[in-house]
């Protein structure tokens, strides 16, 4: 079953409405079962004089579940004790969840074009693009960004929309936030750069994974962990599914980029399963080690 994204505009607004005394995790709970939803992922965020604020904590929803569900909502809602709704109480939203206050009929009539258009829409989000280098020596100014030039031309070479987002120091939980906000923005690609060695400082795998707890993280080159600077026991590269978005860790050195540039490249066209391209960007980097080493 294919999904709307709701790009971050996940109210629904009863307007007008008045509460008495009304309990507002009941008008959650009852608006989760008019929206076929789990109660965990439907909040009342904002009750004011005449409006009432329903907030869906998703990001993703079914047209079945919104179209055409405005009469049966404003009923549940009515339905609670300390709620009273006038002739006049309306759904108001904006973006995808505006589907809710069609007639039955019309989205019947939506739902069987819907199909074709959420392909459309599902290709254009998949074309877009965030790259993010990583580390406080870019962060600050120190070093340049050599790495996302050469990223975003790639990129666009291959019909890709491309947004360069902040230098993100080296923290695990910044850096999840500005991954998992790029993707709620609907970006169906997303790429770090740096942070992906053995070093205490390097954070990049360990924010991916906050994301994805499945992510395909294989090692590049293993070390003795606590040997020199080395207070983790290798060199990842990492790979995560979001919520319908790719998430790439590359490492840092632009010639390793470049490297995994061929094989993002080559991606992009056959969409391997994230632990198909985790493997190949780790063979990829493996052959430049290999040339490396004396005979």
């Amino acid at each position: 079953m294919e999904h709307y994204r709701l790009l971050g505009k996940t109210e629904l607004w009863i307007r007008p409405i008045r509460l008495r005394g009304a309990n507002l995790a009941a008008i959650a709970e009852a608006s989760a079962r008019v929206l076929d939803l789990p109660p965990h992922v439907v909040a009342v965020t904002d009750a004011g004089k005449d409006a009432l604020a329903i907030d869906l904590l998703t990001d993703l929803i079914e047209p079945r579940q919104i179209m055409g569900r405005e009469k049966a909502l404003l009923e549940a809602v009515g339905a609670c004790p300390g709620v009273d709704l006038s002739p006049d109480s309306r759904v108001h939203s904006d973006g995808v969840l505006g589907f809710i206050v069609m007639t039955r009929q019309e989205a019947e009539r939506l739902e069987g074009a819907t199909e074709e258009i959420l392909c459309e829409v599902k290709e254009r989000l998949s074309k877009r693009a965030m790259v993010f280098p990583t580390g406080a020596e870019v962060a600050e100014g120190l070093i340049e960004d050599t790495n996302t030039p050469i990223i975003s031309s790639r990129l666009a070479a291959a019909g890709y929309t491309v947004k360069t987002g902040p230098a993100l120091r080296d923290d695990a939980a910044l850096i999840a936030r500005a991954l998992g906000r790029a993707v709620d923005a609907g970006y169906g690609l997303v790429l770090t750069t740096g942070g992906v060695g053995a070093e205490a400082k390097d954070q990049t795998i360990e924010a991916l994974l906050m994301l994805d707890p499945a992510a395909a993280t294989p090692y590049v080159l293993k070390f003795a962990s606590g040997t020199g600077r080395h207070a983790k026991d290798g060199v990842r590269i990492g790979v995560g599914d979001v919520a319908g978005a790719r998430v790439v860790c590359l490492p840092g050195p632009t010639d390793e980029v470049g490297l995994c540039l061929e094989v993002l490249a080559e991606d992009l066209d056959k969409q391997w399963s994230k632990e198909v391209l985790a493997e190949k960007l780790v063979a990829r980097l493996w052959r430049k080690f290999a040339r490396a080493r004396p005979p």
